[in-house]
């Protein structure tokens, strides 16, 4: 009878420890939400950017199931690359945690919080910089073998489509995954800059480019240039 009463116990105090942990978990605009989108999406929904405000609570409440679609299909930040297919550092797409974030923050009420001292403070804009691909780079289409070494910076889709998987295939025939488009809108185009620049000897095969579709190959940039996210 000791032991069973001794089970009981731990039981309710595990169940107390649990529903603590999910009270405690409660997602807000103030405290995670606000962040998420001042990070990943106020460059572009803000007033005088390039679409409607979601600055505020009451920007983005009446938005919270368009966004939470949004994220789920991977087309909001319009990032437009598969995460962990290549390992860029200009990445802008969310982390999987983050989505969950936002879609439990929709399911469970779209909460605003009550502390409004855990918002974070507005980002500063600075106006965007505008990217130029640099000299010497190599368009490919198709299946292309690299006739010279190349040090690899980056990729630039100039016309491409979702779906589209490269991959580099080295001499001694391993293989290291470039870029997976996924969700990708042209009207959206940038560059994506490796996180370490990759030497691809002579022989080396870029596979995975579409014929009718055209992608950049970027040499080693400038560091200035590295925050670029975009060419439009």
């Amino acid at each position: 009878m000791r032991h069973v009463t001794v089970l009981l116990v731990v039981l309710w105090a595990g169940a107390l420890t649990v529903t603590a942990h999910d009270f405690g978990q409660q997602i807000t605009w103030n405290r995670e939400i606000s962040r998420i989108v001042y990070d990943h999406c106020a460059s572009c929904h803000r007033e005088g950017g390039t679409s409607f405000s979601l600055m505020t609570y009451r920007e983005a409440q009446p938005y919270a199931n368009e966004i939470k679609e949004a994220v789920l299909e991977r087309r909001m930040p319009p990032w437009g690359a598969v995460k962990g297919f290549g390992d860029f550092r200009n990445d802008q797409g969310l982390t999987q945690e983050q989505v969950e974030l936002v879609t439990n923050w929709v399911e469970g009420g779209i909460m605003k919080g009550n502390n409004p001292n855990m918002l974070p403070k507005p980002p500063k804009f600075e106006p965007p910089v505008l990217f130029h691909p640099p000299a010497g780079g190599i368009r490919i289409s198709g299946t292309v073998t690299l006739k010279q070494s190349f040090t690899l910076d980056g990729l630039l889709p100039e016309t491409a489509r979702s779906g589209t998987q490269i991959v580099a295939v080295f001499p001694d025939g391993g293989v290291k995954p470039l870029l997976w488009l996924y969700e990708y809108n042209e009207k959206y185009t940038h560059p994506f800059l490796l996180r370490k620049p990759l030497n691809l000897p002579a022989g080396t095969v870029i596979r995975g480019g579409r014929p009718s579709a055209t992608v950049m190959l970027l040499p080693p940039i400038p560091r200035e240039t590295h925050s670029a996210k975009g060419t439009q």
